[in-house]
């Protein structure tokens, strides 16, 4: 995603549109190298543990589907073209880790979500609401949900087989630059959102989490 500044909003909900279509359906590339070590070097995972580790990274390539509906919409709908360009840096680091978990799903011999167009369009709406609701309330809602990831990401290192190495490193790295993510915003200007809605949040990230476990 980039800054679109001189775009109509036509033309950027397009583009948006276009982006999404790409998510869901494409195969994203990566601008850095992913952190995981070759999985040749590493020691075979049973076929349990591969499967484990499969269904919690399908999880985070749903966050990542997830966080990049977010970034999108909420660019769209902030004025202000330092913000719009601070949502486009984070989208391309989140890019990468959308690349690096499909490409480890892809060698743990599992699959992604079926159910990606309903994660993508989900996330797209509440972006766009915490985007009407002004900046800083849309800096607040990155601020809640990437100290949320972030969680998430932790438990994932404690369930992740320790033989698996290349599934560790590359969620380790995200976890680094989630919590940055959160820091980042919180310089911007971020307001914190009211506890019933951070609630909310726990709830759907609950629901999407144990969902895409298997679908």
């Amino acid at each position: 995603m980039t800054s679109r500044p001189s775009l109509s909003k036509i033309d950027s909900m397009l583009v948006s549109v276009d982006h999404g279509l790409r998510t869901v359906f494409g195969k994203p590339a990566a601008a850095r190298p992913s952190p995981a070590a070759s999985p040749s070097a590493a020691p075979a995972l049973s076929q349990a543990e591969a499967k484990l580790a499969g269904a919690l990274m399908r999880v985070n390539h749903v966050g990542e589907i997830c966080a990049q509906a977010l970034y999108q919409s909420q660019a769209l709908m902030t004025r202000d073209p330092e913000l719009r360009d601070h949502f486009a840096q984070a989208a391309k680091e989140e890019l990468d880790h959308l690349a690096w978990t499909q490409q480890r799903i892809s060698e743990l011999g599992s699959h992604t979500s079926h159910l990606s167009p309903l994660w993508y369009g989900g996330a797209f709406a509440i972006g766009c609401l915490a985007g009407l609701a002004g900046d800083r309330i849309s800096l607040g809602f990155v601020v809640e949900t990437e100290r949320q990831v972030e969680q998430h990401l932790a438990s994932h290192l404690d369930r992740l087989p320790q033989d698996d190495r290349a599934s560790r490193a590359i969620v380790a790295q995200m976890k680094e630059e989630e919590a940055r993510h959160a820091e980042e915003a919180m310089a911007a200007g971020a307001q914190a959102i009211p506890a019933p809605i951070k609630g909310l949040m726990r709830l759907a990230a609950h629901v999407m989490t144990r969902t895409a476990h298997y679908i």
